[in-house]
Protein backbone atom coordinates (compact mmCIF):
# COMPACT_ATOMS: atom_id res chain seq x y z
CA UNK A 1 0.00 0.00 0.00
CA UNK A 2 0.68 3.49 -0.70
CA UNK A 3 2.04 4.15 3.22
CA UNK A 4 4.19 2.02 3.47
CA UNK A 5 2.46 -0.37 6.09
CA UNK A 6 1.42 -4.28 4.93
CA UNK A 7 -1.67 -5.57 4.61
CA UNK A 8 -3.02 -8.23 7.04
CA UNK A 9 -4.48 -10.31 4.39
CA UNK A 10 -1.14 -10.49 2.57
CA UNK A 11 0.53 -12.02 5.71
CA UNK A 12 -2.22 -14.28 6.16
CA UNK A 13 -1.76 -15.63 2.30
CA UNK A 14 2.28 -15.61 3.18
CA UNK A 15 1.54 -18.05 6.56
CA UNK A 16 -1.25 -20.40 4.45
CA UNK A 17 1.17 -20.49 1.64
CA UNK A 18 4.62 -19.52 2.09
CA UNK A 19 3.97 -17.00 -0.84
CA UNK A 20 3.61 -13.46 -1.47
CA UNK A 21 0.24 -12.89 -3.14
CA UNK A 22 -0.30 -10.48 -5.53
CA UNK A 23 -2.31 -7.31 -5.34
CA UNK A 24 -5.29 -9.66 -7.36
CA UNK A 25 -4.58 -12.51 -4.99
CA UNK A 26 -5.29 -10.01 -1.84
CA UNK A 27 -8.49 -8.44 -3.36
CA UNK A 28 -9.64 -11.45 -3.26
CA UNK A 29 -9.09 -12.54 0.11
CA UNK A 30 -9.99 -9.56 1.45
CA UNK A 31 -13.65 -9.59 -0.32
CA UNK A 32 -13.57 -12.92 0.89
CA UNK A 33 -13.56 -12.25 4.78
CA UNK A 34 -15.66 -9.36 4.41
CA UNK A 35 -18.45 -11.79 3.13
CA UNK A 36 -17.71 -13.78 6.25
CA UNK A 37 -18.08 -10.91 8.75
CA UNK A 38 -21.58 -11.11 9.88
CA UNK A 39 -22.23 -12.13 13.69
CA UNK A 40 -24.83 -14.51 15.00
CA UNK A 41 -27.95 -11.77 15.52
CA UNK A 42 -27.95 -13.01 19.50
CA UNK A 43 -24.02 -12.25 19.32
CA UNK A 44 -24.07 -8.29 20.51
CA UNK A 45 -27.09 -8.56 22.83
CA UNK A 46 -25.24 -10.97 24.70
CA UNK A 47 -22.08 -9.36 25.14
CA UNK A 48 -24.02 -6.26 26.37
CA UNK A 49 -25.87 -8.14 28.99
CA UNK A 50 -22.78 -9.25 30.63
CA UNK A 51 -21.30 -7.39 33.50
CA UNK A 52 -19.30 -3.94 32.74
CA UNK A 53 -16.71 -5.26 35.09
CA UNK A 54 -16.19 -8.16 33.64
CA UNK A 55 -12.56 -8.43 32.07
CA UNK A 56 -12.43 -8.01 28.62
CA UNK A 57 -10.66 -11.12 27.65
CA UNK A 58 -13.41 -13.26 29.60
CA UNK A 59 -15.91 -10.80 27.46
CA UNK A 60 -13.70 -11.73 23.90
CA UNK A 61 -14.21 -15.75 25.06
CA UNK A 62 -17.73 -15.81 25.84
CA UNK A 63 -18.61 -13.22 22.10
CA UNK A 64 -16.37 -15.80 20.63
CA UNK A 65 -17.96 -18.98 21.68
CA UNK A 66 -21.13 -17.56 21.20
CA UNK A 67 -20.23 -16.76 17.37
CA UNK A 68 -19.70 -20.64 17.02
CA UNK A 69 -23.57 -21.28 16.11
CA UNK A 70 -22.55 -19.74 12.69
CA UNK A 71 -19.17 -22.15 12.77
CA UNK A 72 -19.43 -23.48 8.64
CA UNK A 73 -16.82 -25.92 10.00
CA UNK A 74 -19.50 -27.35 12.51
CA UNK A 75 -22.09 -28.32 10.00
CA UNK A 76 -20.15 -29.83 7.54
CA UNK A 77 -18.72 -31.98 10.28
CA UNK A 78 -22.25 -32.91 11.51
CA UNK A 79 -23.87 -33.02 7.80
CA UNK A 80 -21.09 -36.20 7.44
CA UNK A 81 -18.03 -34.28 5.46
CA UNK A 82 -15.33 -36.16 4.41
CA UNK A 83 -11.62 -35.93 6.09
CA UNK A 84 -10.10 -33.85 2.69
CA UNK A 85 -12.55 -30.83 3.63
CA UNK A 86 -11.78 -30.38 7.14
CA UNK A 87 -9.81 -27.36 5.75
CA UNK A 88 -12.26 -25.33 4.39
CA UNK A 89 -14.81 -22.12 6.10
CA UNK A 90 -12.51 -21.61 8.09
CA UNK A 91 -11.03 -18.12 7.80
CA UNK A 92 -13.58 -16.04 9.53
CA UNK A 93 -11.93 -13.90 12.36
CA UNK A 94 -10.76 -10.84 12.38
CA UNK A 95 -7.49 -9.78 11.19
CA UNK A 96 -4.35 -7.50 12.87
CA UNK A 97 -0.56 -7.54 13.93
CA UNK A 98 1.18 -9.56 16.13
CA UNK A 99 0.10 -12.58 14.47
CA UNK A 100 3.32 -14.90 15.81
CA UNK A 101 1.89 -18.68 15.11
CA UNK A 102 4.90 -20.90 15.75
CA UNK A 103 4.16 -23.83 18.11
CA UNK A 104 5.88 -23.00 21.38
CA UNK A 105 3.71 -20.16 22.85
CA UNK A 106 0.97 -21.06 24.37
CA UNK A 107 -2.64 -19.55 23.24
CA UNK A 108 -1.11 -21.18 19.53
CA UNK A 109 -0.12 -24.39 20.84
CA UNK A 110 -3.58 -24.34 22.96
CA UNK A 111 -5.66 -23.34 19.55
CA UNK A 112 -3.56 -26.66 17.94
CA UNK A 113 -4.46 -28.90 21.11
CA UNK A 114 -7.94 -28.56 21.48
CA UNK A 115 -8.53 -28.23 17.53
CA UNK A 116 -6.46 -31.44 16.81
CA UNK A 117 -9.55 -32.85 18.95
CA UNK A 118 -11.87 -31.11 15.52
CA UNK A 119 -12.99 -29.01 18.16
CA UNK A 120 -14.04 -26.52 14.93
CA UNK A 121 -11.77 -23.35 14.84
CA UNK A 122 -14.57 -21.22 17.55
CA UNK A 123 -14.22 -23.35 20.11
CA UNK A 124 -10.26 -23.92 19.34
CA UNK A 125 -9.62 -20.41 19.29
CA UNK A 126 -11.60 -19.94 22.67
CA UNK A 127 -9.40 -22.16 24.36
CA UNK A 128 -5.63 -20.13 23.28
CA UNK A 129 -7.58 -16.89 23.99
CA UNK A 130 -7.71 -18.24 27.49
CA UNK A 131 -4.63 -19.50 27.59
CA UNK A 132 -3.28 -15.84 25.93
CA UNK A 133 -5.54 -14.58 28.95
CA UNK A 134 -2.64 -15.54 31.75
CA UNK A 135 -0.35 -12.92 32.96
CA UNK A 136 2.66 -14.88 31.95
CA UNK A 137 1.85 -14.65 28.40
CA UNK A 138 -0.58 -11.48 27.34
CA UNK A 139 0.37 -9.58 30.09
CA UNK A 140 3.68 -8.23 29.28
CA UNK A 141 3.02 -5.41 26.90
CA UNK A 142 0.86 -3.83 29.75
CA UNK A 143 3.40 -4.25 32.17
CA UNK A 144 6.37 -2.54 30.30
CA UNK A 145 4.43 0.15 29.87
CA UNK A 146 4.08 0.49 33.56
CA UNK A 147 7.20 -0.06 33.95
CA UNK A 148 7.93 3.16 31.87
CA UNK A 149 5.85 5.02 33.48
CA UNK A 150 7.02 3.66 36.72
CA UNK A 151 10.29 5.51 35.43
CA UNK A 152 8.53 8.38 34.81
CA UNK A 153 7.04 8.89 38.34
CA UNK A 154 9.96 8.35 40.03
CA UNK A 155 12.09 10.57 38.24
CA UNK A 156 9.58 13.37 38.84
CA UNK A 157 9.71 12.86 42.16
CA UNK A 158 13.11 12.81 42.75
CA UNK A 159 13.35 15.79 40.04
CA UNK A 160 16.24 14.19 38.38
CA UNK A 161 16.08 13.84 34.26
CA UNK A 162 15.27 10.58 32.46
CA UNK A 163 18.41 9.60 30.17
CA UNK A 164 20.59 6.96 30.03
CA UNK A 165 22.21 7.28 33.36
CA UNK A 166 18.53 7.40 35.49
CA UNK A 167 17.70 4.85 33.42
CA UNK A 168 20.49 2.78 34.26
CA UNK A 169 19.93 3.52 38.23
CA UNK A 170 16.23 2.38 38.10
CA UNK A 171 17.42 -0.71 36.38
CA UNK A 172 19.78 -2.30 38.57
CA UNK A 173 17.09 -0.75 41.47
CA UNK A 174 14.86 -3.92 39.53
CA UNK A 175 17.25 -6.20 39.21
CA UNK A 176 18.28 -6.04 42.86
CA UNK A 177 14.69 -6.42 43.82
CA UNK A 178 14.85 -9.93 42.29
CA UNK A 179 12.45 -8.45 39.88
CA UNK A 180 12.56 -9.18 36.25
CA UNK A 181 12.83 -6.22 33.31
CA UNK A 182 9.59 -6.64 31.21
CA UNK A 183 9.93 -6.75 27.43
CA UNK A 184 13.53 -8.02 27.25
CA UNK A 185 14.61 -11.29 26.71
CA UNK A 186 12.69 -14.02 24.41
CA UNK A 187 12.25 -17.41 24.56
CA UNK A 188 12.81 -18.59 21.09
CA UNK A 189 14.52 -15.57 19.88
CA UNK A 190 18.52 -14.42 20.70
CA UNK A 191 18.45 -11.17 19.04
CA UNK A 192 16.27 -8.31 18.66
CA UNK A 193 13.14 -9.27 18.12
CA UNK A 194 12.54 -8.00 14.29
CA UNK A 195 8.97 -7.12 15.30
CA UNK A 196 10.53 -5.05 18.06
CA UNK A 197 12.10 -3.09 15.08
CA UNK A 198 9.48 -2.65 13.00
CA UNK A 199 7.49 -1.19 15.68
CA UNK A 200 11.05 1.33 16.51
CA UNK A 201 10.95 2.08 12.90
CA UNK A 202 7.26 3.66 12.67
CA UNK A 203 7.44 5.35 15.52
CA UNK A 204 10.94 7.32 14.08
CA UNK A 205 8.52 7.86 11.24
CA UNK A 206 5.51 9.19 12.51
CA UNK A 207 6.02 9.98 16.48
CA UNK A 208 9.70 10.66 17.18
CA UNK A 209 8.75 13.21 19.80
CA UNK A 210 6.53 11.43 21.79
CA UNK A 211 7.79 11.20 25.20
CA UNK A 212 7.44 7.55 25.80
CA UNK A 213 9.10 6.69 22.57
CA UNK A 214 11.89 8.30 23.43
CA UNK A 215 12.44 6.58 26.95
CA UNK A 216 11.73 3.25 25.19
CA UNK A 217 14.96 4.37 22.84
CA UNK A 218 17.15 4.94 25.82
CA UNK A 219 16.42 2.06 27.68
CA UNK A 220 17.16 0.26 24.04
CA UNK A 221 20.77 1.77 23.86
CA UNK A 222 21.38 0.70 27.37
CA UNK A 223 20.01 -2.46 28.53
CA UNK A 224 21.15 -4.89 26.58
CA UNK A 225 24.74 -3.75 28.23
CA UNK A 226 22.78 -4.24 31.52
CA UNK A 227 21.38 -7.55 31.43
CA UNK A 228 24.35 -8.80 29.78
CA UNK A 229 26.50 -7.55 32.96
CA UNK A 230 23.63 -8.69 35.06
CA UNK A 231 24.70 -12.63 33.41
CA UNK A 232 21.17 -13.60 33.93
CA UNK A 233 19.45 -13.43 30.62
CA UNK A 234 20.23 -15.72 27.49
CA UNK A 235 19.09 -13.04 25.17
CA UNK A 236 19.54 -9.21 26.55
CA UNK A 237 17.16 -7.92 23.60
CA UNK A 238 13.91 -6.52 23.15
CA UNK A 239 11.03 -8.68 21.97
CA UNK A 240 7.71 -7.22 20.40
CA UNK A 241 6.09 -6.13 23.80
CA UNK A 242 8.70 -3.68 24.60
CA UNK A 243 7.42 -1.36 21.86
CA UNK A 244 3.73 -2.30 21.21
CA UNK A 245 2.16 -0.74 24.45
CA UNK A 246 4.30 2.52 23.80
CA UNK A 247 2.18 2.98 20.22
CA UNK A 248 -1.17 2.42 21.66
CA UNK A 249 -0.63 4.53 24.38
CA UNK A 250 0.34 7.12 22.17
CA UNK A 251 -2.84 6.76 19.89
CA UNK A 252 -5.06 7.18 22.70
CA UNK A 253 -5.62 3.89 23.27
CA UNK A 254 -4.51 3.97 27.35
CA UNK A 255 -7.51 1.21 28.68
CA UNK A 256 -4.14 -1.74 29.65
CA UNK A 257 -7.21 -4.71 30.06
CA UNK A 258 -8.25 -3.89 26.43
CA UNK A 259 -4.36 -4.55 25.48
CA UNK A 260 -4.68 -8.77 25.35
CA UNK A 261 -7.86 -8.68 24.26
CA UNK A 262 -6.07 -6.49 20.73
CA UNK A 263 -3.42 -9.43 20.83
CA UNK A 264 -5.86 -11.89 21.24
CA UNK A 265 -7.77 -10.46 17.81
CA UNK A 266 -4.57 -10.47 16.12
CA UNK A 267 -2.98 -14.15 17.32
CA UNK A 268 -6.00 -15.66 16.03
CA UNK A 269 -4.37 -15.37 12.00
CA UNK A 270 -1.54 -16.92 12.92
CA UNK A 271 -3.07 -19.98 15.60
CA UNK A 272 -5.79 -20.35 12.89
CA UNK A 273 -3.76 -20.62 9.75
CA UNK A 274 -1.62 -23.37 11.76
CA UNK A 275 -5.24 -25.01 12.20
CA UNK A 276 -6.26 -24.72 8.41
CA UNK A 277 -2.81 -26.88 7.78
CA UNK A 278 -3.41 -29.24 10.65
CA UNK A 279 -7.16 -29.73 9.14
CA UNK A 280 -5.77 -29.42 5.30
CA UNK A 281 -2.55 -32.69 6.26
CA UNK A 282 -4.87 -34.76 8.39
CA UNK A 283 -2.81 -34.78 11.10
CA UNK A 284 -3.58 -36.62 14.26
CA UNK A 285 -5.02 -35.82 17.60
CA UNK A 286 -2.53 -34.60 19.82
CA UNK A 287 -1.40 -36.57 22.88
CA UNK A 288 0.30 -35.14 25.36
CA UNK A 289 2.87 -37.48 27.08
CA UNK A 290 2.32 -38.58 31.17
CA UNK A 291 5.03 -38.78 33.44
CA UNK A 292 4.94 -41.16 36.71
CA UNK A 293 5.72 -40.15 40.39
CA UNK A 294 8.94 -41.49 39.94
CA UNK A 295 9.88 -39.78 36.91
CA UNK A 296 8.70 -36.75 39.14
CA UNK A 297 11.29 -37.47 41.69
CA UNK A 298 14.04 -38.22 39.78
CA UNK A 299 13.36 -35.05 38.11
CA UNK A 300 13.10 -33.02 41.10
CA UNK A 301 16.68 -34.63 42.29
CA UNK A 302 18.79 -33.78 39.54
CA UNK A 303 17.59 -30.23 39.71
Amino acid sequence: PDNGEPLLESLFWLLLTSEVPTKEQVDTLTADLHQRASLPSHVVPLLNSLPKDMHPMTQFTIGLNAAQTGSAFAKAYQDGAPKSSYHEHLMRLYLCIHTDHEGGNASAHTTHLVGSTLSDPYLSYAAGLNALAGPLHGLANQEVLGWIQGIQKKMAAEGKEINAETITEFTWETLNAKKVIPGYGHAVLRKTDPRYTCQREFAMKHMPDDELFKIVNTIYEVMPGILTEHGKTKNPYPNVDSHSGVLLWHYGFTQFQYYTVLFGVSRAVGALSQLYWDRALGLPLERPKSVTPEFIKSFCEKQ
